[in-house]
């Protein structure tokens, strides 16, 4: 076996750190690299290229990996030979520097570097998205490879919802997505056409914000009412929404949650009081809690689980909501269902 080689035992290298590598090394070129230059050098590559041998599939593999950077929003720059124009045996790439840099004036603190590494880290690990993977290797450019001081400490987000990942993926490639929609007290799904505009989470769940075609109006869907497979519609893109419509998205959600609020009454000490008080613009009244709450069939659930430790006081729609489940529990436990 050649040198260069990687050995069959050796582990494959990972997706993001080859093209990391790719990264950093068009990064530290003037001149640009050579697809041979490229595949012998660069970490990833080298461990598989084979000097005057057959390379075909780790070539196709790097024309694979140049369109997930520049995915990215990484841009890439090709330039021909002088000799040899069109020829992308002797043609260089390069990514500019300074399309790539942070404004001069933006600068950041050891501190606020090892925050924003670990806010990557932790949006990774609910799923891997353009952005998350766009801000993670830009920070690893500048050098933000450790974080001493918060090693051990990496909080975690688990995507539970089954449509986190297509609909992640439609948002990237502004793809249309067909999915069915259960909304509370409807007997089946409806399917919804929708343009997908940002996947947010709000008030501990993940919502899907965009244009609902059938509606012809913009709309919020809650990504645990969605059943079944999301179907993406290769042929069905549509324009660019304009930035900022996470941003909106949350808004939206922030209005609804400040002008829904609900009165408890909860057994003081009990699991009940502790969760809820800690819920974000909690406030006691008296001897009751008053709480915000975005989606009542959502709150209903909640508060059910707690049983006798909470009574709501109003709004009625909501204690008629936790009357009704926790009748229901007890139907099913009387008959046996359960």
């Amino acid at each position: 076996m050649p040198a260069n080689r990687a050995s069959s035992s050796e582990p494959p290298v990972p997706v993001e750190e080859r093209l990391f590598s790719l990264v950093l090394a068009l990064l530290a070129t003037e001149t640009g690299l050579t697809k041979s230059q490229i595949l012998s050098t660069v970490h990833g590559y080298s461990q598989r290229h084979e000097h005057g041998g057959q390379n075909a599939s780790l070539e196709r593999q790097f024309e694979r990996d140049k369109d997930d950077i520049r995915e990215l929003g990484i841009p890439i720059e090709t330039i021909d030979s002088p000799d040899s124009p069109g020829d992308n045996r002797t043609a260089r790439y390069r990514i500019p520097k300074g399309l790539y840099d942070l404004p001069s004036d933006i600068t950041f603190s050891p501190e606020e570097l090892s925050l924003l590494g670990l806010a990557a880290t932790v949006w990774r690990e609910g799923s891997l998205s353009t952005e998350s993977r766009r801000a993670l290797t830009k920070l690893r450019s500048f050098g933000i490879e450790s974080q001493e001081w918060v090693i051990g400490y990496a909080p975690k987000l688990r995507v539970r919802d089954a449509a986190f990942e297509p609909l992640s993926v439609a948002v990237d490639r502004r793809q249309l997505a067909r999915f069915g929609y259960l909304k509370p007290g409807e007997a089946a799904p409806r399917t919804r056409t929708v343009e997908p505009y940002a996947v947010v989470l709000h008030d501990g769940r993940w919502h899907l914000f965009g244009h609902d075609r059938d509606a012809d109006d913009s709309r919020t869907f809650l990504l645990s009412r969605i059943v079944g497979d999301v179907e993406l519609d290769a042929e069905g893109s549509f324009d660019d929404p304009g930035a900022g419509q996470a941003e909106k998205a949350i808004a939206g959600l922030d209005d609804v949650w400040r002008a829904r609020t609900a009165t408890l009454d909860v057994v003081r000490g009990s699991d009940a009081d502790i969760r809820l008080t800690k819920r974000p613009g909690a406030e006691r009244a008296g001897e009751r809690l008053v709480v915000h709450y975005t989606d009542a069939n959502v709150f209903a659930d909640e508060l059910t689980g707690f049983g006798p430790e909470v009574r709501v006081v109003e709004p009625a729609s909501l204690a008629d909501a936790v009357r009704a489940r926790l009748l229901a529990v007890a139907e099913a436990h009387r008959t046996g269902e359960i």
